[in-house]
């Protein structure tokens, strides 16, 4: 039977650690915080920037929040950046994106000075992991990559010399993950497979471990999967469910695929809660790396 990783178990016990931590760097006299500058009243961007703030009073970290209205100019959210830059209340922050339409959100993102990058996503910092790809590295990780990479390590599941297929080429998680999983500290062979790959199943078919991170609900069904893989489902696919008669959150891997696999993150409640601790852990490093 394949193994269920629970990312909301091993999340759980991460912020318990995290937790733990901020004790003691609040007994140093160093009170971590986070920021988060929100623009617009998207609701599930809202909704999320909440849940990051209910994960900072779980753990004893500071909220730092800014909330600009949708029609706020590029001036109006690079000085919000620039607030939370000189702000010693907040050692890291994040823009929850999207921004508003006409609004350069890569020129946004270059404006957050690297050493209060909480996403891990600002260009400086990706540039160190390409760099450090044999040795440590001190600055802040991409959340979501690191997520699956540390939910894996907790199943014990070694990825070193594995076959990974990862599905998908966005910045979030396509692209970054294989910088991660080719580490030395990992040491894992990638193949990134995109909209352009020929014979996307062919790669599959080969692989120990497939990340799934294309949007494309129940791409990955059990003709294009090897028996035993690992399946990590990143996928977010909005599908409206006629038996409900609502929409549902679907993942890009079938679950008929489970009893083929060897282990698998269900989605929703494998993924996602380890990318909200993640951000977590960047932010509390971050404050350790202030002593």
């Amino acid at each position: 039977m394949a193994t269920r990783i629970d990312g909301k178990k091993v999340a759980a016990d991460i912020k318990a650690d995290l937790a733990e931590r901020v004790e003691r760097l609040k007994a140093q006299g160093v009170v971590p915080g986070l920021g988060t500058l929100l623009v617009g009243e998207d609701p599930g961007s809202v909704k999320y920037v909440a849940g990051k703030h209910a994960d900072c009073k779980e753990i004893g970290v500071n909220s730092v929040k800014k909330e600009l209205p949708a029609d706020a100019s590029f001036e109006d959210i690079a000085n919000a950046v620039k607030e939370l830059n000189e702000d010693p209340a907040c050692n890291g922050f994040i823009v929850q994106l999207p921004l508003p339409k006409g609004i350069d959100q890569n020129a946004i993102i270059d404006l957050i000075d690297p050493a209060k990058d909480a996403d891990g996503m600002h260009p400086y910092n990706l540039g160190e992991l390409v760099l450090h790809v044999r040795g440590d590295i001190s600055t802040p990780l991409p959340c979501t990559p690191r997520g699956v990479i540390e939910l894996l390590k907790a199943y014990n599941i070694d990825l070193n010399g594995k076959e990974v297929c990862v599905l998908g080429r966005g910045i979030t998680i396509g692209r970054t993950i294989g910088l991660m999983l080719t580490r030395n500290a990992v040491n894992a062979t990638v193949t990134l497979c995109h909209t352009g790959t020929k014979d996307v199943a062919d790669h599959m078919r080969r692989a120990d471990v497939i990340v799934a991170a294309m949007g494309s609900a129940g791409f990955v069904t059990p003709d294009k999967i090897k028996e035993g893989a690992v399946l990590v489902d990143v996928g977010v696919s909005r599908v409206f469910d006629e038996e409900a008669g609502r929409y549902r959150i679907k993942g890009d891997v079938d679950k008929a695929c489970y009893d083929k696999a060897s282990a698998y993150t269900p989605n929703p409640g494998g993924v996602g809660p380890m990318t909200r601790a993640m951000l977590l852990a960047n932010v509390v490093e971050m404050a350790e790396r202030s002593l």
